[in-house]
Formats: structure tokens, sequence, C-alpha cells
């Protein structure tokens, strides 16, 4: 009974929809009415600028961080390390369908990466980090932050299966699930990207002004 009312708290902490909050609150707008429609941190940047999509996405991994450590709640998991990890894997599970289905807005949200950072960071920091390491490295190459997130995505399942070579069966077929995610609720994305009509985020004006100067 415990594990369950766990379950149902990670997932109404993943449905607050920051992004929907924040834009109607500042901007007295819909975020889901303007870009992609999409209620993330991708189209926070996209349409509200540096600013408030660096917040919406710090909140958004706040949120799968807090979710994912809720097991503290229940003394059993606080000795079982196995039991723990997959306990853990359905928290933040929960938090992330939250934040694609929110509860508090119409079931209708992002597409769950930022949340699924906080759950890694939860789980295995170090895997965390280095995602971290590939989204901003691409992100710098590219300003696509959905570029960005999928091969952030990939990469840890990179990570798990391969480099740190992820013993845990579950966490192995959590990996996989996550990187397939991540490329099927960006396929739109993939698919601008493609076309050359992807937004890129207004990142990095200062590195722009130098190439724009260096052209002249």
């Amino acid at each position: 009974m415990v594990e369950f009312l766990l379950i149902v708290l990670a997932y109404l902490i993943g449905s607050i929809p920051t992004a929907v909050w924040v834009s109607k609150k500042y901007f007295g707008i819909d975020i889901r009415d303007y870009g992609s429609g999409n209620a993330g941190a991708t189209n926070t940047f996209r349409v509200l600028g540096q600013k408030w999509g660096t917040i919406v996405m710090l909140i958004d991994v706040l949120k799968g961080v807090i979710a994912t450590s809720l097991y503290i709640l229940d003394a059993f998991y606080m000795t079982d390390e196995l039991q723990r990890t997959n306990f853990m894997i359905g928290l933040g599970l929960a938090a992330v369908i939250g934040h694609i289905f929110p509860i508090w807005a119409d079931f209708k949200g992002g597409k769950g990466v930022a949340t699924l950072l906080g759950m890694a960071l939860a789980i295995q920091p170090i895997v965390a980090v280095s995602c971290i390491g590939v989204f901003v490295i691409v992100l710098y190459l590219t300003r696509f932050v959905s570029l960005s997130s999928i091969l952030a995505g990939v990469s840890f399942m990179v990570f798990i299966l391969f480099i740190f070579n992820e013993k845990e069966t579950l966490y192995r077929i959590f990996a996989i699930l996550v990187a397939l995610m991540v490329v099927l609720t960006h396929q739109k994305n993939i698919g601008r990207i493609i076309r050359g009509t992807e937004s890129k985020v207004p990142l990095f004006k200062s590195r722009d002004r130098r190439k724009q100067r260096r052209k002249q």
C-alpha cells in the first residue's frame, strides 16, 4: 500500500506543468499554443527565451530527482539495494508519465526528457552527468535542444549497456526504453531537422556575433 501511494505521489509531482504555469503567470499565454505546441523546456527556450527555458528545465529535472527519491519514505528500501533501484525506476517512470500526461494540465505535457534526467541523477549520478555533458556539447555545436535531448537519451543507453556495463537487468531494459522513448517522442523534431526547419534556441549569442564578424 505504501509503495502504491508513493507511486501516485511521484506521478503527481511529475504532473506539475512547469512550462504551462510559467507561461500563464508571467506572460499571460499558454505555451502549448505557440511554437511546437509542447509544454516542455525545449519549446519554452524557443518561445520564451533562454532565461525561462533554463528555469523550466531545472524545475523539471528537480521533479525527477524528488519523485525518484521518494523511496526514503519506505524503510524497507533503505537496506535492500536491488529492490531500492527497481523501486526508484518505478517512481521515476511515474514522474515521467506525469510530465507527459499531467493531471494538472489536461494531460497535455512535455516529452519527459528533463524529468528523465532528474531520475537518472537520483539513481546513477555519474551516468547522468555524462549525459549532461553530451547534451551541452551538442547544444553548443548545433543550438538544437531537440537533437541534444535525443543524443543524450541515446547516450544514456550506451553508457549503461557498454561503458559502465550495468549488471542489473531491469536497469538495462530501462536504458533501452529511455532511448526508444526519446527518439519516438521527438519524431516531429527529427523530421524538421532533416528538412532544415527546426528552430534553434537563442544561446551563445556572443559566439555567433564573433563568427559573423569573422565572415565580414
